[in-house]
This record gives C-alpha cells, structure tokens and sequence, in this order.
C-alpha cells in the first residue's frame, strides 16, 4: 500500500501545526428560551417522538432524584445520576434505531429507558433481588438487556470502546444495516482502549457512532489538567473520521447530528466521532462531594443551561405540553417510582446456587466444590449475612 500523504499540499519552510490550527466548530439549533437559532437547519422530529423524548428526561430526572435519596438512606448501595446530561444521551439514543446496540459507560440509564426499560427492571437491577436482569452479580445502575440491544455496563473504564468497534464490524460483516453506539466521557478517552478502539475502527471502516459526553471532569480532574488538546473532537480527525463537536445541552442539536452520524456510518460503512459539550449538574456518584473540586457560582452557570428545562420550554412553544401536564407528569413518575422501591426491596435475593451458573454449560467440580463451601460458611455465621441469602 502506498504511504503517500494525505494531501498534495508542500512547504518549503519550517511550519508546525497547532491546536488552534483546528478550528472546530460546535453545532446549536435550541436556545435556553426554547426558540430556536435563525436558520438553524431542524432534526427530523414530529410531537410524537418529542412527547417520547420529554417523557424519558421527566422519569430519568425523577428516578435520579428517589435513587439518590434511596442511596442516602442505605436502602440500596451505589448510585449515580444523569442530571444535566439528558440531551446528550436521550437526544443521541432517539436518533437510533431499536436494532442499533448501545455500549455504555454507567450514565445513560436514560438511553435505556427511551427503548423501554421498565421501572420494576430498574429497581430489581438496583436492589440486585432475584428478578433482576443480571442475577445480582452487579453494582448497581450496571444494566444490561439483551431484548434492548443495551449491552451489560462494565465497571473499567473504556473497555466498551474497542467492543463497539467489533459489534459494529460484525453487523458489516453480515450485512445489517444497523450501527454500534458506544458512549463514554472525556476522562475515558485518556484510556489506551479509547486510542486502540477509534484507530480500529478507521482502518476496518466499521460502522460504529463514538459519543463522547465531555462535562468538565473525568471525577475531580478538571479538562484543563486531562490533556492540552483541542478537546476530543481533535483526535476524531486525527484518526480519520468525520467528526462533529455539538452543544450536549441542545436536544435538538444531539439528535441532529446523530441522525446525520447514522446515516453516514450506514452509507460509507464507517465511524463518526460525536463530541457533546455538557455539564454533569449533580456528583459524579453517591460517593462523590463535587463541593471540593467545583464552586456553587459555576454550577449555577450552567444550570441556566438545563437541557430538560430548555426542551419543555420548545416543547410548550410548539403547543405540545403546558405547565400543568408538565407537572402532572412529574408527580405520577414520582409516584411510580417510590411504589417500585417498596416492592423491589422487599423481593428476596438470588438463590445462592445462580452464582455458577451463565458461566459454563456445565459447572466444573472446583466450582461446586467452593459452592458447596460457601454454603457451610454461610450456615456457620448466618448473622453475617443477608437472610435472603440462608436460601441454599
């Protein structure tokens, strides 16, 4: 293969090039008012699907508010919240199609709901009961759901990179017309498997939308002290691949350029790289105090940016809500949601002998050896552990 440059362009002197050689622009269409920017060029979006879209950011904002709270009280052990992200997930996730795989970071609970996830599934999740989806082998808000293309979350980070790059490669391979979405933040894109799965990606031309949700801090590590580059939007075209930088707090922004990503990693066979400029309004998790990084001035900067708020307020432009519904609505998520807790925690817990199995066809005798001795530990100090768990 030819080593050739990529472009004929020669100098005769000595000219580096720097980040603000690269000038990347971001995309907005919604204003904070609900109005929309003079010319801006719409979404394919009618009120049905924004009724869908709207629906999905009042129980997400909802579901966070209890879960934090069931947290607090010691009800369930982890949480973390997608308060201030919603555009950027639940925007991107509408652009879909159901066939479409989503490989998540453990932010985008939201996503999963929009393709139905239902309420008991979170809860049972959440309280790891003998319903749940993944057999309480995972921490809380690490879904999974094979019926919704909505691939199991993994606690290391970016290891869902260079997966979504083979998903979408496999769908190449057999000729769907459908994509991989993979989701992660800015901090994850400091990871190797960030560099090693986009460069896949490139070179295999797999068909795979890379959604990069950067909200100002990979935990407590502000961008600045992350990397000195042109954000990560820079390292899309650096590898290759049409890139695109949008406001994260725009819904309509969001689902504008993910609905163009799709089409285009459908039509070329290839990868997008989308980067979401938002703001993680609540801690990065229950066990986070974002007070010690961060003051209270920026924060209420940028809840003047409220993605939910900005999109009630174009919805109700559009006549297609009012403040009285809008309430409504909050209030029977409310109700739904506490009603679900006091049903999901009082399920019992997995029965002890699903710890080995999903693992092999046939569990080995070394795995029944030291189940068969986790039982007698077990019945040796039963006052050490949950009763649900005496079921052997």
């Amino acid at each position: 293969m030819s080593n050739a440059p990529l472009n004929n362009e020669t100098v005769h002197r000595v000219s580096f090039l720097d980040k603000a050689s690269l000038h990347i622009p971001i995309l907005k269409i919604l204003q904070a008012d609900g109005t929309t920017y003079e010319n801006a060029v719409m979404p394919v979006i009618d009120q049905a699907l924004a009724e869908r879209i709207y629906d999905t950011c009042v129980f997400t904002r909802v579901l966070d508010e209890r879960m934090l709270s069931a947290q607090r009280q010691g009800r369930i052990s982890f949480y973390m919240t997608c308060t201030g992200e919603e555009a950027s997930i639940i925007g991107s996730t509408a652009a879909l199609d159901d066939g479409d795989v989503i490989l998540a970071q453990y932010r985008e609970h939201a996503s999963l709901r929009y393709r139905g996830f239902t309420t008991e599934q979170f809860m049972n999740q959440m309280f790891s009961n003998e319903k749940d989806l993944g057999k309480g082998r995972q921490m809380p808000i690490h879904y999974g759901s094979n019926e919704l293309n909505y691939q199991t979350i993994s606690s290391p980070l970016a290891t869902q990179i260079p997966q979504a790059t083979g998903v979408a490669h496999a769908f190449k391979l057999q000729g769907k017309r459908n994509v991989a979405i993979c989701y992660f933040g800015e901090g994850a894109a400091s990871e190797g498997d960030f560099h090693a799965g986009l460069n896949m990606a490139a070179v295999l031309k797999s068909p795979t939308i890379f959604f990069c949700r950067n909200n100002g801090y990979a935990i407590s590590t502000p961008t600045e002290e992350q990397f000195a580059g042109n954000g990560i939007a820079s390292r899309g075209v650096g590898y290759g691949m049409h890139t695109i930088r949008v406001d994260g707090n725009d819904m309509l922004a969001v689902l504008a350029a993910t609905q163009q990503a799709r089409a285009y990693a459908l039509e070329h066979n290839a990868p997008v790289l989308i980067e979401a400029m938002t703001y993680r309004l609540g801690a990065h998790s229950s066990s986070d105090d974002p007070s010690g990084y961060r003051s209270k001035e920026e924060e209420a900067k940028w809840e003047q940016h409220d993605p939910v708020k900005r999109f009630k307020l174009w919805m109700i432009n559009k006549d297609w809500l009012n403040e009285k519904d809008d309430a409504a609505q909050y209030e029977h998520y409310r109700e739904e949601v506490l009603n679900a807790v006091k049903v999901a925690e009082k399920v019992p817990l997995p029965h002890l002998d699903s710890l080995i199995t999903d693992v092999l066809d046939k569990p080995t005798p070394a795995l029944e050896k030291q189940l068969a001795e986790l039982k007698q530990h077990i019945k040796k100090y039963p006052k050490s552990y949950p009763k649900s768990a005496g079921r052997i």
